[in-house]
């Protein structure tokens, strides 16, 4: 039957801290939300950061000086300043405060052509004058997709399936019942490095023919319950993603027994990545919502999987030869490779549909990008 075992959930839940750990969607929302009301988004160039020790002794910390801030890096940060700068993350902190500071200065000043880095400013509290953290040092053309807010990750959670605990769609329960849901049980998870979420719907089966062994040997059908995982981070730790998924229950420790037909969506952090998050994962998520994803989800994974042998051919004969280098040059920007699938060319026609500024030939090539993805089934 092609059954699986999940273990994303399990690794979320074993190493969580109980700051990291929420009871509910709206609770997850709030922390979303101060953390983006109190960050500050900045483009510097490498030369203008300055590391020194924050005290004289051995086990003192750093802080980074900028011409508009003053600030600690978070350990995240602290390793992605390190690899601008040419060292290794694991050395410099095995040195002391003023050794590392010296490596971090050099490397950046002198140790490479100067470049433009993204800089994440975060006030750890919404007190004046609290401490900054630098929460990221990225490329500056960085796609941030912001956990919370006005197009958030959470916020379009809780906005298709309400507070995570009440409704059908819920923290899930353990081997198929419903438990209330605490720090010690729950699948909502964020910190000032990332966010991770698991909701399913165990109330709403699905019959799917074929899923039981019967005593004769043969086969007959079972309820199967819907689920899905999302996650994304804001500083540059993983690409945003979804996956959608049938399963049997979850266990107490998170692990998802029985699971089938898994499928994910991910979405590189390029300078595009926002309005691909709202146009490409938020449909499949409210499609999830309101009944079975099964036909988009099926229909992203056939596309991911029908490799193209002429890509210019096949481009040339749908959108134009003017359009095949603008198609093929805007993938290879947002995501570092070249066309090769059919779900390859939906990305393209739909990051390149962003820029045409006549709304009926957006939508004309938005919907071509559609029948596109299509073609696999």
């Amino acid at each position: 039957m092609n059954d699986t075992i999940l273990y994303q959930a399990n690794r979320q839940w074993a190493t969580r801290p109980p700051d990291q750990r929420f009871t509910s969607l709206i609770a997850l929302s709030d922390f979303c939300h101060r953390q983006r009301a109190n960050s500050t988004s900045l483009v510097l160039p490498s030369n203008r950061f300055k590391a020194a020790p924050d005290g004289e002794s051995r086990e003192a910390g750093l802080t980074i000086e900028t011409p508009r801030s003053l600030s600690r890096p978070t350990h995240w940060s602290f390793g992605q300043l390190a690899a601008l700068a040419g060292a290794p993350p694991s050395y410099l902190r095995e040195l002391p405060a003023a050794l590392a500071a010296d490596c971090i200065n050099y490397g950046l000043r002198y140790g490479r052509a100067v470049e433009e880095v993204g800089v994440l400013l975060t006030r750890r509290d919404e007190a004046l004058g609290s401490e900054l953290e630098l929460r990221a040092a990225t490329g500056p053309r960085y796609g941030r997709i912001w956990n919370g807010g006005e197009g958030g990750v959470v916020d379009a959670l809780v906005h298709r399936f309400g507070d995570g605990i009440t409704g059908d769609w819920r923290v899930p329960g353990e081997f198929g019942e419903e438990v209330a849901v605490t720090k010690d049980n729950t699948t909502l998870f964020a910190s000032d490095r990332d966010m991770f979420v698991f909701l399913a719907d165990e109330r709403n089966r699905i019959e799917v023919p074929g899923r039981r062994r019967s005593f004769g040997g043969g086969t007959e059908p079972g309820l199967m319950a819907r689920g899905f995982f999302v996650w994304n981070s804001e500083v540059g730790d993983t690409t945003l993603g979804a996956g959608f998924f049938l399963f049997d229950y979850v266990c107490c420790n998170r692990i998802v027994w029985g699971a089938r037909d898994y499928n994910e969506v991910r979405i590189r952090h390029t300078s595009g990545a926002p309005d691909r998050w709202l146009e490409e994962v938020v449909p499949v998520l409210t499609e999830y919502a309101n009944g079975s994803a099964q036909p988009v989800v099926a229909a992203i994974a056939a596309a991911k999987a029908a490799k193209l042998d002429e890509v210019d051919k096949f481009l040339a004969e749908r959108f134009g030869k003017r359009l095949v280098p603008d198609l093929k040059e805007i993938h290879a920007i947002e995501e570092h490779r070249p066309i090769e699938t059919l779900w390859d060319v939906t990305t393209a026609v739909t990051a390149y549909a962003r820029s045409v500024p006549n709304s009926d030939r957006r939508i004309a090539l938005e919907r071509e990008a559609g029948k596109v993805m299509q073609l696999a089934m």
